[in-house]
């Protein structure tokens, strides 16, 4: 079968490697089993991309990046690079791909799986259940705002600068996508700012109130980030949607995800909107970082990279039947009690990277027979 879609394969740093390794495994599946073809590329991004080319993404990369169907990633990252010049270093990368491919709007689980509610740090009681989406913009706020820098003051010390920007067309769009997906959903969509301290918060909260006025449907409420980030770890299952700035939802997701148990279980998708010819650009990568201490070590947690391929399927390709198959086959694997150490619980099986993704396949047979 001829390969009609295009994936540029980014492993990047640390685990990143190891666990693309597995989502390779995954498609080698797909290819044998599903007759379905990728065309597959890799390059470098991040602090291998450092060491190969002095900058964390090349001008190339970048090209490829922008005419492949979807763009996985690993992770990026580690404490060799802590000390590059700021404009290269490995997480420069992931900003640029995300702000030249106008990859607006990051989509981020964060589901509690049957076999890991007691895994959480919460009560099971509080976590069984646990389905929400965390939508946060990602090409905007003070990640990308200007000016951004260090001074020295005159007296001695220095000044440190980071500029929060929104404007209005950059919240639109990112609350149009909370409102689509919470219309697929359960209907309720949480907008979390800062309105009380922040003018990007005010603004913020009167573009999501005008944009609720085209979805009738949908119940909108307004959330402080910092009673969000309470609320999440004080009663969770009162989420569905939740869409929020890229600072905000930077550490909202990460606390959503330790209530699922563990970053190495969740994935994430990074959208576009479509453009004059219909396409949209994607990108998706776990939520997990590059944990150079388990580096080499075939001890990572592959299954948030797998599931970040379900989302490719799921997202970039419209097929949707082969991504609720992979997820099955976490949930089945997981059920089996095999974990990575990162998920380690008493009485359950600790089984090394490849073996995680071993047992996907296997799951995969099953499902497919």
């Amino acid at each position: 079968m001829a390969a009609n879609k295009k994936l540029l394969f980014l492993p990047g740093d640390g685990i990143g490697p190891e666990v693309m390794g597995q989502v390779r495994r995954v498609i080698d599946w797909m290819d044998q089993r599903r007759h379905v073809s990728f065309d597959m590329e890799e390059d470098l991004v991040g602090g291998c991309a450092i060491d190969a080319h002095n900058t964390s993404l090349t001008d190339a990369t970048l090209d490829t990046a922008m005419n492949v169907d979807a763009v996985l990633l690993g992770a990026v990252g580690g404490p060799k690079w802590d000390n590059v010049a700021r404009d290269i270093r490995p997480e420069a990368g992931l900003l640029r791909l995300r702000k030249d491919m106008d990859l607006f709007a990051n989509l981020r689980p964060a589901t509690c799986l049957p076999a890991m509610s007691d895994a959480s740090s919460l009560r099971e009681e509080l976590v069984s259940g646990l389905d929400i989406m965390i939508v946060r913009e990602s090409t905007g706020g003070a990640y990308f705002g200007e000016p951004k820098m260090i001074e020295d003051l005159p007296g001695g010390g220095q000044r440190a600068v980071d500029t929060q920007v929104y404007t209005t067309p950059e919240i639109e769009r990112v609350c149009r996508v909370g409102f689509e997906l919470a219309g697929k959903r359960g209907g309720m969509l949480h907008s979390v700012e800062k309105a009380n301290v922040m003018e990007t918060g005010v603004l913020w909260r009167q573009v999501a109130t005008e944009i609720g006025k085209e979805y009738p449907d949908i119940d909108l409420h307004h959330m402080y980030a910092d009673n969000c980030a309470m609320q999440l770890v004080r009663a969770p299952k009162q989420f569905d949607v939740i869409v929020t700035d890229n600072l905000f939802g930077d550490i909202l997701s990460d606390c959503a995800a330790m209530l699922t148990g563990s970053l190495g279980m969740l994935p994430s998708a990074t959208l576009s909107g479509a453009d004059e010819s219909g396409r949209q650009r994607a990108m998706y990568e776990p939520v997990h970082g590059s944990a150079p201490d388990i580096a080499g070590e075939d001890k990572a947690n592959p299954l948030a990279s797998i599931l970040s391929f379900a989302m490719t399927l799921r997202y970039s390709f419209d097929m949707a039947e082969d991504a609720d198959l992979i997820d099955q086959a976490v949930t089945n694997v997981l059920a089996r009690g095999l974990r990575t150490g990162d998920i380690m619980q008493d009485g359950k099986e600790l089984v090394s990277c490849t073996r995680m993704g071993e047992a996907l396949c296997e799951e995969l047979d099953k499902l497919a027979a």
